[in-house]
């Protein structure tokens, strides 16, 4: 067997592990090193097909934290983007947390640099910072409270309508919240660049091929998207709302990766991804982050335990605080 020493060099510059894997049965493989390592296995409803699939839990950010918090699994690999990979490292210090492809980031926690926001807050001393989950270690250790877009209107409305408040990154969910809470909260400039990819143009041409569908946006989408949407909620909630729905046939605005699970929960409905303004191969708008975990990326990080997530002590100590706040008033 592969050293650990040699799999190290055989991480390239692409963040992952590069080793051949000729006539792999990945599925077989991952389910047998799972079992061996006492590992579980986290994804994201925005991984592709067959990660979400061998999963053994599939959710949103809020969902994902909260299996984090709780699993007994010595190892965690976690499919999705690095920032996940990092609040499941802060809530388990004591286990490995691996991440598939080390370069797997977020845009929108990209568009929030620590020693940029670092400075914004200090202009605005008297705020309270809450930041979307959706940002970086050294962010979250600068909030007060963090969010996801399930229970960021829970989070906002629990503290009290008098103290002002700093909201980053997302400056799209963050009007939105704006205008479900009546609040003025002073919004970070960020965004997400798939849910900022929507175009309404093709959006109106889609409404005249399937004008009895209805559409449902994720609040990080634009305000022109929000404005026109039936529902507006987070990707647990979206999938919640087809469920139940009578409604048969729905365009979504969100990235197309939970496709997959609407339509094995829902086999009877039609489901539309929101078209993109940029053409693609699903002409949808997809997160090209997301989409970096492969199987074989996830069969080789398992079997040598790499790419491994580290998150320093001290900084770690200031992030699970705003974590943990916002898991306590999620119960």
């Amino acid at each position: 067997m592969e050293s650990l020493v040699t799999a190290k060099k055989n991480i390239n510059e692409k963040g992952f592990l590069d080793i051949e894997t000729p006539n792999i049965d990945y599925v077989k493989e991952i389910l047998k090193l799972k079992k061996e390592k006492n590992a579980v296995i986290l994804a994201h409803y925005y991984q592709i097909d067959e990660i979400q699939e061998i999963a053994d839990f599939v959710g949103d950010s809020l969902a994902l934290a909260q299996q984090a918090a709780k699993t007994d699994a010595d190892i965690i690999v976690f499919a999705g983007v690095h920032f996940m990979a990092e609040t499941a490292k802060i809530l388990n210090p004591t286990k490995k947390v691996l991440l598939p492809d080390l370069l797997a980031g977020c845009s929108l926690a990209d568009s929030c640099p620590p020693e940029d926001f670092a400075a914004f807050k200090k202009q605005h001393p008297d705020h309270l910072v809450v930041t979307y989950i959706n940002c970086s270690a050294e962010i979250k250790a600068l909030s007060d409270y963090v969010c996801t877009s399930s229970n960021a209107l829970k989070i906002i409305n629990s503290i009290p309508k008098e103290q002002p408040i700093i909201f980053a990154p997302d400056r799209n969910l963050g009007d939105y919240l704006n205008k479900e809470t009546g609040r003025k909260m002073l919004l970070w400039d960020g965004a997400c660049m798939v849910h900022e990819a929507f175009s309404m143009e093709k959006l109106i041409d889609l409404y005249k091929e399937h004008p009895d569908a209805v559409l449902i946006a994720h609040p990080e989408s634009e305000a022109h998207m929000l404005k026109v949407a039936k529902y507006i909620g987070s990707t647990s909630g979206l999938l919640n709302y087809v469920k139940t729905s009578d409604q048969k046939k729905f365009i979504v605005a969100t990235e197309a990766g939970i496709l997959f699970e609407m339509l094995q929960e829902n086999p009877d409905k039609i489901i539309i991804p929101a078209p993109a303004k940029e053409d693609n191969t699903c002409a949808c708008s997809e997160c090209a982050y997301m989409k970096m975990n492969t199987m074989k990326k996830l069969y080789l990080c398992l079997k040598h335990e790499l790419p491994n997530i580290v998150v320093e002590a001290e900084l770690a100590k200031q992030a699970i605080i705003p974590i943990n706040r916002m898991l306590e008033l999620s119960k």
